[in-house]
């Protein structure tokens, strides 16, 4: 049986990535720094999984077990597993490097010169190669070359929605997730042998898939959730099945999809269909989604390489429609959650400093630009 460490026992660890992983006979070991978390898994050994989509299923994930990221038991975990994997949210990937890198220290001291393949499981445009970036700032000089012929670093895409689940039947473990999964992989990145594990796609093209979700599920779900906070609605399915909401986000993917027909030769009936199948996932009756959990952190998702700035650079660089991309941005802009930090520290920005400033500062677009003027423009109508 192979063995995979992966950071991160959240509700996507477990119900994604986690459940991949030991339903293709891996032997799972979660890193997480929640301690009772960590006390429940690796006295169980196991959780269960409920799958929702045109029907439910309850699947329980075995041959599991869990330590704490911040002790030597998860240094002693890598020295001799065969796949790390994460799904810790972008912000944490540099945190947990300095652990990977004396882990890989670690193997290399006790002689274990087998490939490793590490593979971050986030939602960011190249993770595992900014992760790579970060292990090798604390990775000691002299194993860089060793390290670049033995250690993989696998880029990913994946796509799943695992939203927050009240603990169900009084089990803290268990979590629900959606039937759908996606998780492709840059299988020129591997070293040694490619794992197979069912569910985990390869694939030579990877950006193309990597911007297809984010352009797609990922502009989608938050313009979703954007509009519908603007509307007062609470949940995801609530403000899909507004049919004013429904009808924009329906537009604004067309729009971003217009970009990767165009710049990765997507077949546009294909792709259409793809579409309606993420409006549907929006709408699953299963799955309480609440608006403030997606719409959470605006700055970072109106970042550069983001879900919202990205595909409207794409329609300026391919001269096609963008308007309900930029009323995206512009209700974005109007997100106000107290207790999300990046919410305040925005609205902020704007009220200091004006809306054509703030997007020029943590958009990257240019304040007097034609798409900045008619944001500022939409942003007054909404």
């Amino acid at each position: 049986m192979k063995n995979a460490v992966h950071f991160g026992a959240g509700n996507i660890g477990r119900g994604f990535i986690g459940k991949l992983l030991a339903d293709a006979n891996v032997a799972v070991t979660f890193a997480d720094v929640d301690e009772p978390l960590v006390d429940q898994i690796s006295h169980k050994q196991e959780y269960k999984v409920k799958v929702v989509g045109s029907e439910c299923s309850v699947d329980t994930v075995t041959h599991v077990t869990a330590v704490n990221s911040a002790s030597p038991a998860v240094i002693e975990q890598i020295i001799k597993t065969d796949l790390v994997t994460t799904a810790v949210g972008p912000n944490v990937l540099d945190i947990i490097a300095k652990t990977i890198a004396q882990g890989i220290e670690k193997r290399f001291e006790a002689g274990n010169l087998k490939p490793l393949n590490i593979i971050a499981c986030e939602n960011m445009v190249r993770g595992t190669t900014h992760l790579k970036g970060e292990v090798y700032k604390y990775l000691n000089q002299k194993l860089h070359n060793q390290a670049d012929m033995l250690i993989g670093f696998v880029d990913s895409a994946v796509d799943r929605i695992v939203p927050p689940a009240e603990a169900a039947n009084d089990d803290p473990l268990e979590v629900t997730v959606e039937s759908f999964s996606e998780w492709i992989v840059d299988e020129q990145q591997f070293k040694g042998e490619i794992p197979q594990i069912s569910g985990m796609e390869k694939t030579d093209n990877l950006m193309a898939f990597v911007e297809r979700k984010l352009f797609t599920l990922n502009t989608g779900h938050c313009i979703t959730a954007y509009l519908g906070n603007l509307k007062g609605h609470q949940t995801i399915r609530e403000a899909i099945e507004d049919p004013e909401i429904r009808a924009e986000v329906k537009q604004a993917m067309n729009e971003s999809g217009e970009v990767l027909i165009r710049r990765y030769g997507f077949d546009k009936e294909f792709h259409a269909a793809y579409i309606e199948k993420i409006l549907g996932r929006f709408a699953n009756p299963f799955l309480v989604d609440e608006v403030d959990r997606v719409g959470r952190q605006p700055i970072r998702k109106l970042g550069q390489n983001d879900r919202l700035i990205k595909p409207l650079l794409g329609t300026i660089e391919y001269g096609v429609e963008n308007k309900t991309l930029l009323k995206g941005i512009a209700a974005a802009l109007k997100y106000t959650n107290d207790s999300d930090p990046q919410a305040v520290e925005l609205q902020q920005s704007i009220q200091q400093q004006g809306i054509a400033p703030t997007l020029a500062h943590y958009t990257g677009l240019a304040a007097d630009s034609a798409e900045v003027k008619q944001i500022e423009a939409l942003f007054n109508q909404l």
